[in-house]
This record gives C-alpha cells, structure tokens and sequence, in this order.
C-alpha cells in the first residue's frame, strides 16, 4: 500500500514541476518581471553560502528535485488531512500554505524582503509567486486526486 501513494505523490509532484517550468518559461518569454529572478537569486545566495560560484543549473535541479520529490511526498502524506473536497482545493490550500511560508521565510532569506517587495516592485513579485505556487500546488492536486481513483 505504501508504494502507491509514494509513486502517485512523485508523478504528481512532477506535473506540477512541469506546470511551474511552464509558468516560468512563459514569464521569460514574455518579459514579466524581469528583474524578480528568483533562481537567479537562489544560484547567488548558494554561492555565497559555499563560498565559490555556482552553475545556472544548480537552482533549477533543486527545484525540480523539491517540487518532483519532496514536495509531492509531503502532499500525498497530507493529503487526506487537508481541507477541500477535490484534489484542485487541497492543492489550493497546500500552496497558499506554502506560499505564506515562502514570502515570510524564503525571500527575506534571499535578501528579497517580506513577499520579494525589497526589490522595488510592489506586489507584483508576491502575486507571480503566488501564481507560481499555484500553478505547481493545483496541479500536483489534480494529478495526485487522478491517480487516486
């Protein structure tokens, strides 16, 4: 019984990695935000907590690690406890969860301020990550909720 819960929470973790990459590629694309670039801060404070450089790449594997393993685990163990009635609600719930967490902690970490507003760009920053958590916390909701059946 483990097993299945431990595969459907990585597949779903994936999608939802997949739906944030997307969200990512098209705030590059269309030219969103260009100065909130946190992978780019992420890389930068890696770098001067190891003390030497780090590849561009280092933060979008951390990522992908977080969001397809990590993340999705901890979801498909919290899934039953969550609020909601569908897999998109708790996905909701999880992300704005998460998203609190991340403005509070996360970004004043980075250097970024409460909800990245350090940098000069009102909200705008606070509601892309939202949409970012979103994108990826709705998803993994729906896919991990599909799998169950």
């Amino acid at each position: 019984m483990t097993r299945h819960w431990v595969w459907k929470a990585a597949v779903a973790g994936l999608c939802g990695t997949a739906a944030h990459s997307l969200l990512m590629y098209l705030k590059f694309r269309l030219g969103l935000l260009p100065s909130f670039q946190p992978y780019r801060n992420l890389q930068l404070a890696l770098g001067h907590l190891i003390g030497s450089d780090v590849h561009p790449a280092v933060p979008w594997a951390l990522s992908f690690l977080n969001g397809s393993a990590v993340v999705g685990l901890i979801f498909g163990r919290a899934y039953r406890w969550l609020p909601g009635r569908n897999g998109a609600a708790k996905g909701l719930i999880f992300g704005l969860f998460f998203w609190v967490a991340m403005g509070l902690v996360f970004f004043p970490l980075l250097g970024l301020g409460l909800f990245a507003t350090g940098i000069g760009l009102g909200s705008a920053p606070a509601i892309f990550s939202l949409a970012m958590f979103l994108a990826y916390t709705v998803t993994l909701g729906i896919v991990y909720a599909a799998l169950r059946v």
